[in-house]
């Protein structure tokens, strides 16, 4: 494999991931969102998908980010009577968002990230101890 492919499919890892962190992070910005009417909906989970992509230039499979899809999971109820988003029963729907799984997925995530640019910062000096060789 050359440089210049690794390198590129690394960002590509780089790009996905950045993408993936920027929805858990809307996920977790939103875990307390309320409905804003009587009995309505409040902030749906959403799971970052990734798919592979052919580089026709490169030769190569590249990773983007896919679709955002919604989690259909159900939403938290909460028996509130006095909230002014309790529905006729008394219930208000909170998000489905779980802080503790969307930070585990953050660290997931983050690590995939740093692996990332471990494998750039690899070529990168491989790269320069081809130029050096080349020099002497």
């Amino acid at each position: 494999m050359d440089f210049l492919k690794s390198m590129a499919i690394a960002a590509s890892g780089l790009r996905a991931q950045a993408g993936r962190m920027r929805i858990i992070s809307e996920n977790i910005a939103n875990a307390d969102s309320m409905p804003t009417t009587a009995g309505g909906d409040p902030y749906r989970r959403k799971i970052p998908t990734f798919r592979s992509e052919f580089d026709r230039a490169l030769d190569a499979n590249m990773v983007e980010l896919g679709p955002t899809q919604t989690d259909s999971s159900d939403f938290r109820l909460k028996y509130e009577p006095g909230h002014p988003a309790a529905d006729a029963n008394g219930n208000v729907k909170y998000p489905n968002v779980n802080p503790m799984l969307e930070m585990t997925d953050m660290r997931e995530a983050q690590r995939s990230y740093e692996a990332n640019i471990n494998v750039i910062t690899a070529t990168r000096r491989m790269l320069q101890r081809t130029i050096d060789i080349l020099k002497a």
